[in-house]
Parts: C-alpha cells; structure tokens; sequence
C-alpha cells in the first residue's frame, strides 16, 4: 500500500524491451533497497527485481502492466515519480493507493494560477462513478484533490485539480505537456461501497 506523497524522483536508465514485456532500469537514489520490495513508479506498484548499492533497480512490467498503464511511454533519461511502500507507522498524508492503475488519462490543459498550476485532465468515462469533487485520486502516483469534474464527452470527462508549487517541484508533472497520459487510480473505497451496495445481501445469503 502507498500513500500518493512522492519520496522523490528517479531517471530511467535504461529500456529493454522484450515482445510482449519490457525490462525498465531506475536510478532510485534510495537507500537500502531489498529485494523483491514494492516501489510505485508513477504510481505503478512494481518489484524490485535487481538493484546496487547506488539505488539502481531494475523491474520486470510485464505485458498486462504494459496495457493498462503509461509505463510504456517511457524513454531513457525520463523522470518518474517514486515511492516506496507504506510501513505501520507511516504518516498517511495523501490517501490510500494501492499501485493498482485503473486507465490512463491525458493532461489537457496546464494554467498557472499565482503560484500554483491548475491542471485539466481528460478521465477515462468508465471511472465516473468513482470521481467526486473535493474527493482523492491518484495521477502517476501523486496523491491530488479534485476541484471540479466536468460532464462525460465520449470516451472521457474532464477533472479539474490544483497543483501547489511544492508538487509542481518535487514531482514529474512539470515535464508533462498537453496530450501526454497519466496513470491513474480511483478511490479504492469507492470500489469497494459499489461491491457491498451490488453484492452485500447476496454475501449474507439473503438475510436483513
């Protein structure tokens, strides 16, 4: 589990790609890696596969993770957002991420607004039942508030957030430009209300 506040960014050295997986190589820079830990790379939970003692790792995407993620969008030298997993005693800042993409959104539009940057992001529509105003969701990884949502479009609705300058300097948003996709990942408790209110009586065999 991971709390969507960014522990620092990482560059990816290098990319080998081998049909229908993919090898990814980052520069961590974080210390004591271990083997077989969990790490979100743009909010992507992966294994860490290999590392050194400089914070190199590398990870296996395979091809499922490929197809339901940005990840494959990825080029040597890019910056990626990091963080590894959630201890007992972590400070819950952001809210609960799981690492677990459910689309990928598309930056529409970057405004600054005094020192911040409001940002408008085109959702997939299928995830409209799990996006609510004031409410959580995650963007590679980041853990953001949604300001406004606007109406479904086709295949996609528009979700306004504000990015305060911390964010917009300590994570990879500020590389993205208009067009470039996201990952994202909704509320797990939203998912988890809409399992109990579809399937909670038939769970309890009926009974009131």
């Amino acid at each position: 589990m991971f709390s969507g506040i960014i522990e620092t960014l990482g560059t990816i050295r290098a990319i080998e790609r081998r049909a229908p997986d993919l090898r990814l190589t980052v520069a961590t820079g974080l210390d004591g890696l271990e083997h077989g830990e969990s790490i979100a790379v743009n909010g992507v939970c992966l294994t860490v596969a290999t590392h050194d003692d400089a914070g190199e790792a590398l990870f296996h995407l395979s091809g499922e993770t490929l197809s339901r993620t940005a990840l494959g969008r990825l080029t040597e030298g890019a910056r990626v957002n990091l963080e590894r997993a959630c201890t007992p005693a972590t400070r819950l800042s952001g809210h609960i991420v799981q690492g677990h993409v459910d689309g990928v959104a598309h930056l529409d539009a970057v405004e600054p607004v005094g020192d911040s940057r409001r940002l408008t992001v085109l959702i997939p529509a299928a995830l409209r039942p799990y996006v609510v105003e004031k409410g959580s969701i995650a963007l590679d990884g980041i853990s953001l508030t949604v300001n406004g949502i606007g109406p479904v479009a086709g295949e996609s609705f528009p979700v306004s957030l504000t990015i305060i300058p911390h964010t917009w300097t300590h994570t990879a948003l500020s590389a993205l430009s208009p067009g470039d996709p996201l990952n994202v990942e909704v509320d797990v408790l939203a998912k988890y209300v809409e399992t109990l209110l579809a399937h909670g009586d038939k769970s309890r065999g009926g009974q009131s």
